[in-house]
């Protein structure tokens, strides 16, 4: 980690899992461009070679995760703490132990409290059979604090129509496009409310989630936090190099920013995008162990013992990494059989 100047605190390289910092636990960014799909909504591709269950290869553009017939990630249990998939491109399948389910893609978010715990899967069903399926997402996970760890487990969907897109332009009117997933850049236009039980449902947090696409030699005014308290991390994942005050933030590096004051981030060559996660601290001991995150030792303990015992409900799906068919529409199926109905996104 290098230390930079009084407006970059810090700058890191970016591996496969991105460091965050509290109250944010990690982020993923998935970028696969999967080749046309098969009958099961798998790759019409050769899986000969692969370690399918725990294929994070990257061959030929894209990875099967955990899948063995159609990508990403099948029954997995989670405990005290909450998971944003923000789907940028191409589409998840949920499914829980609740009952419920859900497709949703090209721009969409759920955001999941897993609370006191529940089993999912996260498949990427390769809907499109004449031509490629790009799949883009961000997965990141926030944790909960203390008092909200064990949570009945909830899920809220963040359609794409609903959430906020704006375009600033700078001095020379280049562009640059913000996509809000949490929080708010413009007055009176903030992101769906997130679960109810989330660290960013408080009013104090100061959550903010936001996607720039910045032009070529644009720059993008980001306004200070609302609180001196807020950790805010630039990650600069695409594009050649960012400047943001006197320091220059390569592609592939993550930059911790003061929040306290506003900060410019200007492209230097052929166009950059970034995603900034900020939010104040939840400032309690930490303690993770695989897909559960909570206080003490002892919590984990007892959660591997609750999952043992009562697989926080049981597995109702038929198989471990259930797809919801081939037809393209949008849907979420909730445990308190609310539905909700989409028409697929362009």
């Amino acid at each position: 980690m290098m230390r930079t100047d009084g407006v970059v605190l810090q700058q890191v390289e970016l591996g496969r899992v991105w460091q965050t910092v509290d109250p944010f636990l990690f982020c993923v960014h998935h970028d696969d461009d999967y080749p046309e799909g098969d009958d099961e909504l798998g790759p019409c591709a050769p899986l000969v070679g692969r370690d399918l269950g725990m294929d994070f290869s990257g061959r030929d553009g894209w990875s099967m995760y955990h899948g063995s017939l159609v990508p990403g990630f099948p029954q997995h249990p989670h405990r005290g703490f909450e998971t944003i998939s923000f789907l940028r491109k191409g589409f998840m399948d949920h499914a829980d132990s609740l009952g419920a389910a859900a497709r949703f893609g090209r721009g969409d978010v759920q955001w999941m409290t897993a609370g006191s715990g529940i089993v999912h899967a996260e498949m990427f069903p390769l809907l499109n059979r004449d031509a490629h399926n790009e799949t883009e997402l961000f997965q990141i996970w926030i944790n909960l604090p203390s008092t909200d760890k064990m949570v009945p487990p909830h899920f809220s969907m963040l359609w794409s129509h609903q959430i906020p897109r704006h375009t600033f332009l700078d001095g020379a009117g280049r562009p640059t496009e913000v996509t809000v997933v949490a929080g708010e850049l413009v007055a009176g236009e903030r992101a769906p409310e997130p679960p109810p039980h989330s660290w960013a449902s408080r009013p104090d947090t100061d959550v903010g989630i936001y996607h720039a696409a910045i032009s070529p030699e644009g720059s993008w005014r980001l306004g200070p936090a609302a609180h001196r308290e807020t950790m805010r991390t630039v990650y600069v994942f695409r594009g050649g190099s960012v400047r943001i005050g006197a320091s220059e933030v390569t592609g592939g590096h993550a930059a911790v920013v003061r929040p306290d004051v506003p900060i410019t981030l200007t492209d230097t060559g052929d166009g950059a995008e970034v995603l900034v996660l900020q939010g104040r601290p939840i400032g309690e001991p930490i303690v993770q162990y695989g897909p559960f995150v909570m206080n003490t030792k002892a919590e984990i303990q007892k959660a591997y013992h609750d999952y043992h015992e009562t697989h926080f409900g049981g597995w109702p799906w038929p198989v471990d990494d259930p797809n919801h068919g081939a037809d393209l529409r949008r849907f979420a199926r909730h445990a308190d059989g609310r539905t909700e109905e989409l028409a697929a996104a362009s």
